[in-house]
C-alpha cells in the first residue's frame, strides 16, 4: 500500500513508523523544513517539504499512486485542503484527525473518515486510567458503548461458572458480552460453555456505558 501522511507531529510521526514497519511505501508532507530533514533521517520515506494546503505537494508526493492520504496536522484547515485536494486527485482512501468536532461534518462531506479531538481522546483515557485503574483498553464508541479489558479477581460471582450460567443467574447484564479470553498466553473466543478462572484477561463489550458495578462483578 501507498500511504501519504500528511504532517509529521506526534502523531504523523507514530503512524510513520507503524506504516513503514508494516513495509508500507510512505510519502510524508511536512511545512517545517527541520522536522522534514529529520524524518528524511530517521525513515525510509519520500519526503516534501511544503505546505499540504497545496496540488503541487501532492503531486510531488505521487498522488497518483496513493492508496490512502491520512491528515494528521493541528490545524483543520490544512487538514481538510489536503482531504479535497486528495479527493480531486483520486486517492481512494481520505482519513483525517479533526481537532474541532464542529468541523466533522465538513470533512464527512468530502467522504473521508474522521478521528474527532485526539487530545479528548487522550485526556479521557488518562481520566479513566486514574478513576478506573482495573480497566485497560477502554474504547467508547459512537453510540456510547464500551469496550474495555479487565482481569479477573478471586473475588469475583463469575469465578467457576460457565459463562451460560452467569447470563442465566443475572450475573452479567444482557446488555454485556465477553469477547474474548486471554490465559496462559492464550486466547479464548468464549462460548456458553467457557468457566472463567482468577487471572483470566477478558474483553467486554457493554452497550451501555460500563458502570462500577459492572466491573465489580468481574475484580469483585
Amino acid at each position: 500500500m501507498y500511504i501519504i501522511i500528511v504532517g509529521a507531529g506526534a502523531i504523523g510521526t507514530n503512524l510513520i513508523e507503524i506504516a513503514t514497519r508494516d513495509r508500507h511505501n510512505v510519502a510524508v508532507i511536512e511545512r517545517d523544513p527541520r522536522r522534514a530533514e529529520e524524518i528524511s533521517r530517521a525513515y525510509d520515506v519520500r519526503v516534501v517539504q511544503a505546505d499540504a494546503a497545496s496540488a503541487e505537494a501532492l503531486k510531488e508526493a505521487l498522488a497518483e499512486r496513493a492508496d490512502a492520504l491520512i491528515a494528521t496536522t493541528r490545524d483543520d484547515a490544512t487538514n481538510l485542503m489536503a482531504i479535497f485536494l486528495g479527493k480531486e486527485q483520486g486517492i481512494p482512501r481520505l482519513v483525517s484527525v479533526v481537532n474541532n468536532k464542529d468541523h466533522t461534518v465538513l470533512f464527512e462531506r468530502l467522504g473521508a473518515h474522521v478521528m474527532k479531538n485526539p487530545e479528548e481522546l487522550v485526556a479521557q483515557h488518562l481520566y479513566n486510567a486514574v478513576r478506573r485503574p482495573h480497566l485497560q483498553d477502554l474504547i467508547t464508541l459512537s453510540s456510547g458503548a464500551q469496550v474495555f479489558k479487565v482481569t479477573v479477581s478471586e473475588r469475583s460471582s463469575l469465578v467457576g461458572r460457565p459463562l451460560r450460567e452467569c447470563g442465566q443467574r443475572g450475573l452479567i447484564p444482557k446488555a454485556t458480552l465477553i469477547i474474548s479470553v486471554e490465559r496462559d498466553d492464550q486466547l479464548i473466543i468464549p462460548s456458553g460453555n467457557t468457566v472463567l478462572q482468577v487471572g483470566d484477561v477478558i474483553t467486554v463489550f457493554s452497550r451501555d456505558r460500563a458502570t462500577d458495578e459492572l466491573i465489580r462483578r468481574f475484580t469483585g
